[in-house]
């Protein structure tokens, strides 16, 4: 592996062993006082990280420069990583989470009837998710249900990192698996009447076509798509974020019905634009809960991976 410069080697060696302090620490106070903890390193995490505060601001200008001041837009972006570290605190505190009960103490889960009405189908069930609240709690939640979800996600850039989210993945009878790769086994999960979990709201380095959001084109990957033609899997999205009261409420909503039309491509980008569409609408439910910070319209037309 090639050898990362000092200054990053520092950065990410103390980045994982503060992540290994929180989670330790994360048990150690009632939930209330945790969660107030981690909105509090949020609002430093925003006061000391200007490249992705920056980057907040502008993109929540770009959504929503017609629709909010300046200011407002400001404020939503502070919001952003208060919740962003809240969210953050419960998943990092749900690691000692061993049963459903337990769970349910936090996590109010509604729609499960929409999963097994899918689930019914015998072709599999593809979960639809975005990188919206605590997202990583809908994998515990699955799996706990023994629907041993096989996720599908980004690998992260430091090793150990990398080790913990998916040891924490892992968890339960879930499985990670690196986007990108094992495409064979995810297509065996679905045709046996399985169940994935699938990100497809972030610019990556991976096949993609351009559909709306926010009224600007975005690169947005079709590996969720292309399973879901391929195998008759049913799409079904779901999303978790934490409401006022400090409940984590998880919804599972119907069925994304897919538009077959015998043209691949047309079919391609249609589709991928439904399922873009319901990312749209929950993130601007719920637009202080969702990673602003990534470059989500950094690919142009042309550069994108086909």
């Amino acid at each position: 592996m090639e050898k990362r410069p000092l200054r990053k080697e520092i950065k990410y060696t103390s980045l994982y062993y503060f992540i290994r302090f929180l989670i330790f620490a994360s048990n150690l106070l009632p939930r209330k006082m945790w969660l107030a903890f981690c909105g509090f390193l949020g609002k430093v995490a925003y006061a000391f990280s200007p490249q992705p505060r920056e980057r907040a601001i502008f993109h929540l200008g770009l959504a929503f420069g017609r629709e909010k001041s300046p200011r407002e837009i400001i404020d939503l972006s502070k919001e952003m990583f208060v919740m962003l570290g809240k969210n953050a605190g419960d998943i990092l505190r749900s690691l000692k989470v061993k049963t459903l009960s337990d769970l349910e103490k936090f996590l109010t889960t509604h729609g499960l009837e929409n999963y097994e009405k899918a689930h019914a189908k015998g072709k599999g069930v593809m979960f639809l998710t975005s990188h919206l609240g605590a997202f990583d709690l809908q994998i515990t939640n699955m799996a706990l249900r023994g629907l041993n979800p096989n996720i599908v996600g980004t690998a992260l850039k430091d090793e150990r990192l990398n080790a913990l989210l998916w040891e924490y993945r892992n968890a339960f009878g879930a499985i990670a698996i690196e986007r990108g790769k094992e495409s064979v086994r995810l297509f065996k999960v679905l045709k046996s009447g399985g169940s994935i979990a699938i990100l497809i709201d972030q610019d990556t380095k991976v096949k993609s076509r351009f559909v709306n959001f926010f009224g600007m084109q975005a690169a947005t990957p079709i590996g969720a798509t292309i399973l879901a033609l391929r195998t008759g899997a049913a799409v079904v999205p779901t999303y978790i974020y934490l409401d006022e009261q400090g409940q984590q409420q998880m919804h599972i909503l119907p069925e994304i019905p897919l538009i077959i039309s015998g043209d691949e491509e047309t079919d391609l980008v249609v589709n991928t634009q439904r399922f873009t569409d319901f990312t749209e609408k929950i993130v601007r439910e719920h637009p202080d809960q969702w990673v602003w910070m990534h470059e989500r319209w950094k690919t142009r037309p042309g550069e994108e991976i086909r």
